[in-house]
């Protein structure tokens, strides 16, 4: 069950016990009542708001994080002049290597950079455009080329 079901059931509990309340014939007035009150309504109901705002914004920081982490994957990559590997990015990122693999590996499939060995079978992670920015004050336009 995810956050937002769990949110939502929590609330509707919360509404059903308080409908049960002010349909009984307890004193609303007695510490019994007003005790069970809070535990079976108030309780339920701020944990299914708690769940409810925790939801959205949780995926938000996730995908925010992970935008950071590639945005200074790309950074280096400008500053290693294109080329990169899982261990340096790990090291420099205080990451797991499997994840900073694993970031490495959707940066290529998504065509920002490309796989390749070296001579000593190490894997280097090739990035075209950073390997090439100094070339930007030669540029010319499309139909000019």
């Amino acid at each position: 069950m995810n956050r937002r079901t769990g949110g939502i059931a929590l609330l509707a509990l919360a509404g059903l016990m308080l409908f049960g309340f002010l349909r009984s014939s307890a004193s609303m007035a007695a510490p019994a009542t007003l005790l069970a009150l809070l535990i079976v309504v108030v309780l339920p109901a701020v944990g299914g708001f708690m769940l409810l705002r925790q939801g959205p914004n949780r995926a938000r920081l996730d995908m925010l994080r992970q935008q950071t982490i590639e945005a200074e994957v790309l950074r280096m990559a400008a500053q290693e002049k294109g080329r990169l590997t899982a261990l340096e990015v790990a090291t420099a990122l205080a990451l797991p290597q499997e994840s900073a693999k694993a970031t490495l590996d959707s940066l290529v499939e998504r065509d920002l950079a490309d796989i390749g060995v070296s001579d000593e079978g190490v894997v280097v992670y090739l990035f075209h455009d950073a390997k090439h920015l100094g070339g930007k004050g030669s540029v010319k336009g499309i139909l000019d080329a």
